[in-house]
This record gives C-alpha cells, sequence and structure tokens, in this order.
C-alpha cells in the first residue's frame, strides 16, 4: 500500500507509470509530473477504470474512500462508472434548480390565474425577504432551519401576519418542486406551527348608532373637503361595501334609481375573489339601494364630470379617488384609531345584528352576512342573493333611516365648500 510521502515523491519519467495502492486503486504518473488517482475494476468481464481526480487535491485517505464506495457498487451489480455520472448529473441539476429559478418558475406558471396586482404582490415579496437569503440555493437542499431563519427577519420586524403569507408562498414553490422532481420535501410545510400566531385583523370602527352618526357629520363637515370624498364616504356608510368597490364606482352599475328596486350591480371583476371567478359573471353582486342612498347616487351622478366614474380623482376625470382619500377625511375629522372606511362593515353588522336580537328575527342573521357579500359559493349563493332581496331591501332602509337621521341632504352635502 502507499504512504502519502511516496505519492508526493512520485516524479515524472519518459514514459507515464502506476504506483499501486491496493484492491484496483493506484496513482497514475504522466511524462509532465501530474498525478491522478485511478480505480481498475472488472464487470461483465469487461475490464473498466474510473478516474477519481488529480493528487494531491485528492489525498489518498479520501481515494481509498472512493475507492470503496465504487466496490460497494460493484458487490450489488453496478457500475461505478454509471453511477458517478448520474451522481454527477444530479449535482449539476441541483446547482442549476436554485430556490430563485424555481420560484420564478413556479411564479410565471401561477401568476395568469391571480389578479395582476397580487401576482405582482408576491413576486415582490419573494424578491425582498426570501431570494436574498435562499435564493441561491438548491432548491433540493434547503432545509427547515434556513425557511424559518426566512420567516423569522420578518417576524422581527413586526410584520407576524406578513411572515405567515411569505411562508405560504414559499410552501407553493416546494409543491411546484416536488411535483416537477427538482425536490423531495416542502421544509415550509414543516415549519408552519412554529410560527408566531397572528392575531385577527380588527378594523377601528363605532358600533353604536350614535357615535357612527357622529362620525358622518363631522367628516362631512371638514372644511374645504373634496365632494367626492364626502359622497363616497356616505355611501360607504350606508352600503357597508368594500372601500376599494365604492372608490371604483361607476355610473352605469346604479339601476332603477327612479323605479321601484334600485340597485348597485358591481361585476364579479370588482369583488374579492379568486381570477377565475372574477370571470364568472355569475358572481356580480347586487346591492338593494335605500331612498336615500339613491339620493345621494343621483346627486353624485350630476356633480361627476366624469364620463365613467362616480367619483372621479381631483385631479383627474379618468382616475378614481384614491385608497388613502377616505382614511384622511377620518383622520383630519379626529377619528384616528377610532374609526376607518372598512370599518363601516363592522359597524353595520354589529348594530345590525343586535337589532335582529332584539326584533326576535334570528334569519336576519344569514342575511346580514349576505350583505356583506360574506356569500357561500356557487348556483345556491345566486339564488339566495335573488330570494332574500325584499328583505335585504327592508334591513337597508332601516339601517338608512337609522343612520342618516338629523344629517344634512345630498344637496345641502353638495353645497358644502
Amino acid at each position: 500500500m502507499l504512504t502519502d510521502m511516496q505519492c508526493r515523491k512520485a516524479a515524472k519519467k519518459d514514459k507515464p507509470y502506476k504506483l499501486a495502492d491496493a484492491l484496483g486503486l493506484y496513482l497514475y504518473v504522466t511524462p509532465t509530473g501530474f498525478r491522478s488517482w485511478r480505480f481498475k475494476y472488472r464487470i461483465d468481464g469487461k475490464e473498466k477504470r474510473l478516474i477519481f481526480g488529480p493528487y494531491p487535491d485528492v489525498p489518498l485517505s479520501e481515494a481509498r474512500e472512493l475507492r470503496d464506495a465504487a466496490r460497494k457498487h460493484l458487490r450489488t451489480g453496478r457500475d461505478p462508472a454509471f453511477e458517478r455520472k448520474r451522481d454527477q448529473a444530479a449535482a449539476a441539476r441541483s446547482s442549476a434548480n436554485t430556490f430563485e429559478s424555481v420560484a420564478l418558475e413556479w411564479h410565471q406558471l401561477k401568476a395568469p390565474t391571480l389578479a395582476a396586482r397580487y401576482a405582482r404582490q408576491i413576486l415582490d415579496r419573494l424578491k425582498a425577504d426570501v431570494f436574498p437569503l435562499i435564493g441561491a440555493h438548491p432548491v433540493s437542499e434547503i432545509t427547515p432551519a434556513e425557511v424559518l431563519d426566512v420567516v423569522r427577519v420578518i417576524e422581527r420586524r413586526g410584520s407576524t401576519e406578513m411572515a405567515h403569507k411569505v411562508r405560504s408562498h414559499i410552501s407553493d414553490v416546494f409543491v411546484h418542486a416536488i411535483a416537477t422532481g427538482k425536490a423531495q420535501q416542502d421544509p415550509a410545510h414543516v415549519i408552519r406551527k412554529a410560527l408566531k400566531p397572528t392575531t385577527p385583523r380588527l378594523w377601528p370602527a363605532m358600533t353604536r348608532i350614535v357615535p357612527a352618526r357622529e362620525v358622518l357629520a363631522k367628516a362631512e363637515a371638514q372644511h374645504r373637503s373634496y365632494w367626492a370624498s364626502r359622497f363616497a364616504s356616505r355611501l360607504l356608510a350606508l352600503t357597508a361595501a368594500r372601500p376599494g368597490v365604492v372608490r371604483l364606482a361607476e355610473r352605469d352599475e346604479f339601476e332603477d334609481l327612479d323605479g321601484t328596486a334600485p340597485i348597485w350591480r358591481i361585476p364579479a371583476e370588482k369583488m374579492k375573489l379568486t381570477r377565475e371567478r372574477k370571470n364568472d359573471v355569475t358572481f356580480e353582486f347586487v346591492i338593494p339601494l335605500s331612498r336615500q342612498a339613491v339620493e345621494l347616487v343621483q346627486q353624485a351622478l350630476t356633480l361627476s364630470n366624469a364620463p365613467r366614474l362616480l367619483f372621479p380623482s381631483i385631479r383627474s376625470l379618468h382616475k378614481p379617488i384614491s385608497d388613502s382619500t377616505l382614511s384622511k377625511l377620518y383622520r383630519d375629522a379626529g377619528f384616528s384609531g377610532q374609526h376607518v372606511p372598512h370599518g363601516w362593515r363592522a359597524t353595520f353588522s354589529t348594530i345590525m345584528n343586535e337589532q335582529a336580537a332584539i326584533d326576535d328575527r334570528e334569519r336576519d342573521r344569514a342575511i346580514i352576512d349576505m350583505m356583506l357579500a360574506h356569500m357561500p359559493e356557487g348556483v345556491e349563493a345566486a339564488y339566495n342573493r335573488a330570494a332574500y332581496m325584499p328583505r335585504r331591501r327592508a334591513l337597508a332602509q332601516q339601517w338608512a333611516d337609522m343612520l342618516i337621521r338629523g344629517l344634512e341632504t345630498p344637496e345641502q352635502l353638495a353645497a358644502r365648500r
């Protein structure tokens, strides 16, 4: 058997030669002095050779370990050369299939099924919080501890809810990697219970009718407030719709304003739905309008010079009021931390459910949920929207009568400057 000293002193000669170790392993020395480890073996009656690498990069001890591994393959009838090529190919695939490359592949496939804004948000989160830490790692070699480290960074900045969202995105990437043969496990799934628990998001809201009325009165009394802000605030309160839907309201969505059954027909694409359902017209949402809401919308239609929008931006007739318009209106009115635009949904739900209990109308609770667009899916949901429309209209009127009592008319509201 060879020693390290013999290997180091193996000098070049006019012809290549071998220094044998044991069990087929030998050091091959070329006329230039280059030395490499080789292993001679026989399989299926044929003599073959396997090169382990140059000396001293591959020391004697490692060469013997590689020989022993090759002999183990031989004992099970496998060709060490073939197994080595397969391992090298797997290593090459692993280095090519980084988490970032697999994530981008997954996102490209997933994005067409999502709303464009949400798809961008997911990619932005991955680029900001995930790729810098594990993006260059082979996706098949990432451990649960490494994923947890990524999520902990987000938690430490106080973004617990975002940490859960990012973990979910990472898990989706690993599921894709498993399905496409690039990984064997989902380490992001393993750590889900190690995350800090989230707390339900509670929107600040007035839950008594008199304070709720005061929110509207003070917000509408703001000096030099934009008419569209005041009108959007009141329509939001009257309908308990989502603020984004109110902000994007269009003229042709309001029907039968001079008739007996006025409605606001909100297209499915504007609702909080999956991409697939946004494209399904059966998921449109119809809001029955109270008398006060009709008067407000009619006045807004007169005030708005925009060809399409009910509440255009003060800077452009082709853009709606911004996301922050109503929030600022309530902050300026002194309700910071007490009531926000989205809070009207909680206000409506709390007050009307209490009224249902007082009136001993238990069925109204489900209808109130329905009025907030908390709906079951499918044909039954579409049927219920129509079947309960008379009661929904009655509840909308009852709510408006309570809320608008003593407040200015739309004409007076329009005259404010």
